[in-house]
C-alpha cells in the first residue's frame, strides 16, 4: 500500500509562521493603542461640546438676572412715555427679557444634546470592525 505523508516542515516554515505572530501581535498593540487614542479624542471632543451646552445654559441665567436688573428700570421709563399706564410698559420688557432667555436656554439645551451620550461611538464601531476582521483573517488562516 502506498501511504502518503506528509511533507516534513523545515525551520524555514517555522520561522515565517513565527514572524507572522510576532508582526500580529504588534500590529494588535498598535491598533489597541490608536482605537484607545481614538476613545479619547472622541471623549474630549463630547465633554468640550457638554461644557459648551453648560456654559450657554449659565449665560442665559445670567443674561436674565444681570438684564432684568440693569435695564429693566431704563425701558419702562422710556416705554412709560410713550404709553399711559407704566405696568404696561414693565410688562413689555418682562416679556422681551424672557424670549431672550428662552432663545439662550434652547440653544444651550442642543449643545448638550449634540454631546450625549458619552460614549466613544467612533471608537466602539472601529473596535467591533477590528474584531471582525480578526475574525475573519483568523478563519481563512485555518483553512
Amino acid at each position: 500500500m502506498n501511504e502518503i505523508k506528509p511533507a516534513p516542515t523545515s525551520q524555514s516554515d517555522d520561522r515565517r509562521v513565527a514572524d507572522l505572530l510576532k508582526d500580529l501581535t504588534d500590529q494588535t498593540s498598535t491598533l489597541i493603542r490608536k482605537e484607545m487614542e481614538l476613545a479619547r479624542v472622541e471623549l474630549t471632543e463630547k465633554g468640550k461640546r457638554a461644557g459648551i451646552g453648560v456654559g450657554l445654559f449659565g449665560g442665559a441665567g445670567t443674561f436674565a438676572f444681570y438684564a432684568f436688573g440693569a435695564l429693566t428700570a431704563c425701558l419702562i421709563a422710556v416705554l412709560a412715555t410713550a404709553l399711559d399706564h407704566v405696568w404696561l410698559a414693565a410688562l413689555i420688557v418682562a416679556v422681551l427679557y424672557a424670549v431672550v432667555a428662552g432663545v439662550l436656554a434652547l440653544t444651550g439645551k442642543s449643545q448638550v444634546q449634540k454631546a450625549t451620550p458619552p460614549v466613544p461611538e467612533q471608537a466602539a464601531e472601529g473596535v467591533k470592525e477590528d474584531v471582525q476582521w480578526a475574525k475573519t483573517r483568523a478563519q481563512a488562516g485555518r483553512k
